[in-house]
């Protein structure tokens, strides 16, 4: 701190953990609507059970930190904002169908964009102006109307619950999940022989573990400086978007680093394997229909309070209510959104 400031340093962590992302997206192939594909329309279920290992040692981890570490899981967002079920169930499905027809999430897409892809790069923007839209512009009083989001004056995470009610320490009962969550992804024979994977995933799991801490220490050691953060790519999206043109939207910060590292991750990722490469779309049908399902994603991870990574790593990772309902509304509403672009190609 004395040669950087708190937003630089918190910056550094967020790079640091969204390059190993980005790594993660093109050399480990994890990605939320590629697990979803390969597991119901491939027979493969690899990828998805990367996300059970990702998962574990996240939970895992995130609770190490708030046993004998610096984190205070009610310092983060997500246990903190009182649990709307309607809010997670309408902007996960919101947010998975958007993800359906734009072939990505807003990480995949920054991974992408990483590799070339300039397809991604439009969705990446489209996603920011209407998460910014949603957050703070004509569309915020309509989301607070709908879907307010209220301060909770208690802990929104089952591992409290579960301490509340049976007077055993929460990092048990979190250590528990994380463990199943580890054995359930470890039973499928793909994954377990996929060295490659597994390095992955776990990498993944440290990354998120790697954004509390961080934010943690400096949080601390600021006296409160900054706030404790996680990984997310819906919101921040915007915020980097409007630093980029105007170094405004809270300066240099957790969520530009973390949104440049995923790109850093996928360029480094691609370059390795010698996979860059220019692509755009194809034709003005397919850019609409990847525009249509970003603003859907862009609107749906505000109402939802995260992505995939938002909600379906850095929220589970300290078992909040809100994570295992918006991630099983983003996978139905994939699935829902997969099967009508799918069917679309099919003879009558």
């Amino acid at each position: 701190m004395d040669f950087f400031s708190v937003g630089v340093l918190v910056a550094l962590v967020g790079l640091a953990g969204g390059t190993i992302l980005g790594l993660a997206a093109r050399l480990g192939g994890f990605c939320t609507l590629g697990a979803i594909e390969s597991a119901f329309y491939g027979g493969n279920q690899t990828r998805l059970r990367m996300w059970g290992i990702a998962l574990g040692v996240a939970i895992i981890g995130t609770f190490t930190l708030a046993q004998f570490g610096p984190l205070n899981i009610a310092d983060t967002f997500y246990a903190s904002i009182k649990w709307n079920p309607f809010a997670s169930i309408v902007g996960g499905l919101m947010f998975g169908y958007g993800m359906a027809y734009t072939g990505n999430c807003g990480f995949s897409n920054l991974a992408r964009i990483g590799g070339g892809d300039l397809r991604s790069l439009v969705a990446v923007i489209v996603i920011a102006i209407f998460s910014s839209m949603t957050l703070g512009g004509p569309f915020a009083a309509i989301r607070e109307y709908l879907f307010p989001q209220r301060a909770s004056e208690s802990m929104q995470s089952f591992a409290y619950l579960f301490e509340s009610m049976s007077s055993i320490p929460a990092f048990y009962f979190a250590y528990v999940i994380g463990l199943v969550f580890i054995g359930w992804a470890l039973a499928y024979p793909g994954l377990r022989n996929n060295r490659t994977s597994l390095f992955w995933a776990v990498m993944v799991g440290l990354a998120i573990v790697s954004a509390w801490w961080g934010t943690s220490w400096i949080a601390d050691a600021s006296l409160g400086g900054v706030d404790v953060q996680g990984h997310s790519y819906t919101a921040p999206l915007g915020r980097s978007l409007i630093y980029a043109m105007t170094s405004t939207a809270g300066g240099i910060n957790f969520s530009v680093g973390s949104v440049a590292g995923v790109v850093l991750g996928g360029f480094l990722g691609s370059a390795i394997k010698g996979h860059f490469r220019w692509e755009a779309c194809e034709d003005p049908q397919e850019l609409g229909r990847q525009m249509f399902g970003a603003a859907l994603m862009g609107v749906g991870g505000v109402v939802a309070l995260g992505c995939t990574i938002g909600q379906g790593l850095s929220a589970f990772s300290t078992l909040t209510y809100s994570a295992p309902v918006t991630v099983a509304a983003i996978i139905v509403g994939a699935i829902v959104g997969l099967r009508q672009l799918v069917s679309g190609f099919q003879p009558e």
